[in-house]
């Protein structure tokens, strides 16, 4: 570690992205819990709808990642983050003017709401690649942990908001105030000082994004961190996706109490990504990737002792410690992608690590038809399986063994 540098003293040009990053994550986060609210209240569509137009807030996710990342390592990444957050404001801005025109239907509120998460995925995809730009590598687990805590807190209390200032002031303020987030993200951005990078040779985009699938895919550390991401999100889905219905059946939960029970993985998301810079400086670095998957089975396996022990207390606990360990994760995983990524991939590499999301809806999936056919148990059960089958990649892979972050890889990847 550099002597010179003080690895919790973050430079001003980050401090920059990463306020822009809370005000672009409140943004998405306002948006995402308003329009169902504005689909339901204004426009009267009922739940088969509500569903279409939940599918096309999370399409761009799946369509755009690849593209994005292949932006991301040939053009300035703050350019591409100011232009997609650009983009958001604009959709956001023009679901508003159509409220004031009351022109709004739901194909064109879905249309708008696609458009504006387009510009989400650009912008997470490319966030990841420049921070290691504008922060020394030691200073890579503060930055991510920043970043992370910027994404909880949005995340915690963006749906919230959302809600009140639709019930409050009505749809159109709340899509309002969301556009002013993203412009204030873009103004944000335009401050940042982005270190120049040699122009990347332009090749056929398909044999870019297969340089970059091969170079995660044959990495002995990048490979299992993929498909334990893949399962834990196919795990966490399968366990979301029947809890509402168990909780309210088996353990007598009210509506607010269903509320305040999954409030408690956002609760462990700000305790964990407050603890992280912490936690990473006194554990080896191995270690910390392994907490959250191992958490994540401790998680399930509470969950699952509901069924014998029907209380709001153990569920309440189960979601804290799936929001608490997971995301020592994130930020140790991000570190670790950013370190050993050489940084003509870092955008490709960001974007592929994203594609591991198409699970979610593998296990909404899996958690409707075990739940149909055998009951909200066996999905827990399940979920306990399946937990511990992500835990024993990452246990069994060489990058629990690793005694402190890696180096920074700075030499260019041989296509």
């Amino acid at each position: 570690m550099s002597p010179t540098v003080n690895p919790l003293r973050l430079p001003p040009t980050f401090n920059r992205l990463a306020w822009s990053n809370l005000a672009a994550q409140s943004a998405e986060q306002v948006a995402l819990a308003a329009a169902p609210i504005v689909a339901v209240l204004l426009l009267g569509v009922g739940e088969g709808q509500t569903g279409l137009l939940q599918t096309a807030l999370t399409l761009p996710f799946i369509l755009f990642a690849i593209p994005a990342g292949l932006l991301t390592d040939r053009i300035s990444r703050r350019r591409l983050m100011a232009g997609s957050e650009a983009l958001r404001a604009a959709a956001l801005l023009g679901i508003l003017i159509l409220i004031w025109l009351d022109l709004l239907t739901l194909p064109l509120l879905a249309l708008a709401g696609f458009v504006a998460v387009c510009g989400t995925v650009a912008y997470s995809v490319a966030a990841p690649a420049l921070v290691p730009s504008l922060v020394s590598p030691d200073q890579l687990p503060a930055a991510n942990a920043r970043i992370e805590l910027a994404r909880t807190i949005a995340f915690a209390s963006g749906p919230a908001l959302g809600g009140v200032l639709v019930g409050w002031a009505g749809a159109a303020p709340a899509f309002g105030f969301a556009a002013a987030l993203s412009i204030m993200a873009v103004v944000l951005l335009s401050r940042i000082y982005e270190p120049a990078r040699e122009p990347a040779p332009r090749r056929h985009p398909l044999q870019e994004i297969k340089e970059g699938a091969e170079f995660v895919l044959h990495h002995p550390l990048l490979r299992p961190v993929f498909i334990t991401q893949f399962i834990f999100n196919t795990a966490s889905f399968l366990l979301l996706a029947v809890f509402v219905p168990y909780a309210v059946r088996r353990l007598g939960l009210s509506a607010a109490s269903v509320g305040t029970t999954l409030a408690m993985y956002g609760a462990g998301m700000v305790v964990g990504a407050l603890l992280a810079t912490r936690v990473m400086r006194r554990l080896p670095f191995g270690t910390v990737i392994g907490l959250g998957p191992v958490t994540g089975f401790v998680a399930a396996a509470v969950m699952a002792l509901t069924t014998l022990l029907p209380t709001p207390w153990l569920a309440a606990l189960s979601f804290f410690l799936l929001g608490v360990g997971p995301i020592l994760w994130v930020i140790s995983t991000t570190t670790l992608r950013q370190s050993v990524t050489p940084p003509r991939l870092l955008g490709r590499v960001s974007a592929i690590n994203i594609m591991s999301y198409g699970a979610r809806p593998l296990g909404s999936a899996l958690g409707a038809v075990v739940g149909g056919l055998y009951g909200a148990e066996t999905c827990l059960y399940l979920a306990v399986a399946i937990f511990g089958a992500q835990a024993l990649v990452i246990l069994v892979s060489p990058a629990v063994s690793l005694a402190r972050q890696p180096d920074m890889v700075t030499e260019p990847a041989q296509a």
